[in-house]
């Protein structure tokens, strides 16, 4: 590719480039005329003729077939002046001495054509293979590219590099307006005119090469790239390549459309991939959605239907109830109230998670005091069962936000109760293992499967063997969320014998208190 207006040194410059095969020929001539001179005893005429058909291959091969037939002039000129009689003389004695030049002369001019026809082939696939080589190195660079973006700059980068002129890539913006997404060298820019813009967005619609060297507006001095594939053209890409009167070779043209196929494919990967990926979300969305809505709404329609069925009764039959069993009644609105209460924290915890607004409060946490808090809470619906704590004394303190720690340990809990049978102990342990606080709750009850272990943290996922017991799924994935901003774990395993365990890790922070601690605990 051509780079556009040189300059005037440059021009000159390139003129000595052209003329000194000329003189270089010259002076192999005449340094062959002069050796022959000095030794003219041991060549005769014939090996004279052979032997200056060595300057013509050598300028055949190196410069091209002009200075190659300059070559075969000189030698000519030079064999008749010096070694033809009448000697330093152009004229001809002898008449056979004629048809021996033509014969030599053509002898020239085909093995020049040929030498130059090969030093063509060698330059083509020379060029050929770095053109291959570029293509090959652009299509790995670009397998691993996820951005759009970034692809584009490499892309763009890459042709720049191979083409040395000036290129952009141009993409469809909603209103399918071509845009310029990426260009290079970064200083200079593309005819963005309104002729330019308007053969681009031909070269768009139709998915045709235009400009320059194409069939389509030959004449104009840019060429328009479709990046095209099969299904659709996603961009164009942009090549100013001057006012020069001769056209691009097709070598040149094949390069910049394997480059065009290259870009195309990349950009369809990517937004493949992304409307996969959008698929992927909306299914997944379409598929919580369904999951949470037929969770709360079987979550939230048994307490109502309690909390429904005992005011009802309480008020109709005022005088048929008596105060134990009104008692009752008051007892099952409120655990049906608290039950509806535990579902709409998680649900706005699941909120608070999913959309990044979970913030820390965190302060020194005393484990004696959050178990505390946890034991009032489950209280109300832990019926049988015992809740066994085990604590070392001193209770350990450690770094937290307590209101979401509270909340982690009673969803905890309230499973433990929810799968363990009446009668069954549920402990509570709490220990300090190095920088780690580790509280443990282990039950009595059905168990988790072992390919549910990790699984029962994820949104919804519930596990096979729940012997019908409701449940949202939200319960642990909102522990997991929680614990893990505190820097934390949460794992489920076996308990020896039978049921569970849920094993919360936390970092125990420094272990010495802050120091107006003590200063609190005396206020308070």
């Amino acid at each position: 590719m051509r780079k556009k207006g040189k300059t005037v040194a440059a021009t000159a410059e390139s003129k000595r480039i052209t003329f000194k095969p000329y003189v270089w020929i010259t002076i192999g001539i005449a340094g062959l005329t002069s050796l022959f001179h000095v030794l003219g005893f041991i060549f005769d005429d014939v090996n004279i003729a052979l032997i200056y058909l060595f300057p013509i291959l050598f300028s055949a091969v190196y410069w091209g077939i002009a200075p190659s037939f300059y070559a075969a002039s000189a030698g000519v000129l030079a064999f008749d002046y010096f070694f033809v009689p009448p000697f330093l003389s152009f004229t001809v004695q002898d008449l056979r001495y004629v048809l021996s030049f033509a014969v030599y002369l053509a002898v020239a001019a085909l093995t020049a054509t040929l030498a130059a026809r090969l030093r063509q082939q060698v330059k083509l696939s020379k060029q050929r293979e770095a053109n291959t080589a570029a293509l090959y190195s652009l299509s790995r660079q670009i397998t691993a590219i996820g951005d759009i973006q970034v692809l584009l700059d490499n892309i763009i980068s890459r042709v720049y590099e191979t083409v040395q002129t000036y290129v952009a890539i141009y993409l469809p913006d909603d209103k399918t307006e071509l845009r310029r997404a990426a260009w290079a060298p970064a200083e200079l820019g593309i005819d963005e005119s309104e002729s330019a813009m308007a053969i681009a967005m031909l070269s768009f619609r139709h998915g045709e090469m235009a400009g320059k060297g194409t069939r389509t507006l030959k004449d104009f001095s840019g060429l328009f790239v479709p990046l095209r594939t099969e299904e659709r053209t996603f961009g164009v890409m942009v090549i100013r390549t001057g006012n020069e009167d001769e056209a691009l070779s097709a070598e040149e043209l094949n390069l910049l459309e394997a480059f065009g196929g290259l870009a195309a494919s990349a950009i369809a990967r990517i937004k493949l991939s992304e409307e996969a990926k959008l698929a992927h979300l909306t299914a997944e969305s379409e598929r919580i959605r369904t999951a949470l809505l037929d969770s709360v709404s079987h979550e939230l329609r048994t307490p109502l239907a309690t909390i429904i069925g005992s005011a009802s009764a309480l008020m109709e039959g005022d005088e048929v109830f008596s105060s134990a069993d009104r008692v009752e009644l008051l007892g099952t609105v409120r655990d049906g109230a608290l039950r509806m209460n535990r579902l709409v924290t998680n649900l706005l915890g699941m909120v608070r998670l999913e959309s990044g607004m979970l913030a820390l409060r965190r302060d020194w946490c005393d484990a004696e005091d959050i178990l505390g808090v946890v034991l009032s809470q489950v209280k109300g619906f832990q019926q049988d069962r015992r809740i066994v704590v085990k604590l070392p004394d001193p209770a350990p303190y450690f770094p937290g936000d307590e209101v979401l720690l509270e909340q982690v340990l009673v969803n905890v809990v309230s499973n433990a109760i929810k799968y363990s049978p009446d009668g069954s102990e549920i402990v509570i342990a709490v220990r300090q293992t190095g920088p780690w606080v580790r509280i443990s709750v282990a039950d009595e009850g059905i168990g988790i499967a072992e390919d549910d272990r990790d699984r029962v943290f994820d949104k919804f996922y519930r596990g096979a063997d729940v012997n019908g017991t409701t449940g949202t799924g939200l319960g642990l994935a909102i522990c997991k969320g929680i614990v893990e901003a505190h820097g934390g774990t949460i794992a489920a395993g076996p308990r020896a014998g039978k049921g569970t365990v849920v094993t919360i890790a936390l970092p125990a922070g420094d272990p010495g208190l802050p120091e107006d601690w003590e200063r609190k605990e005396e206020e308070a």
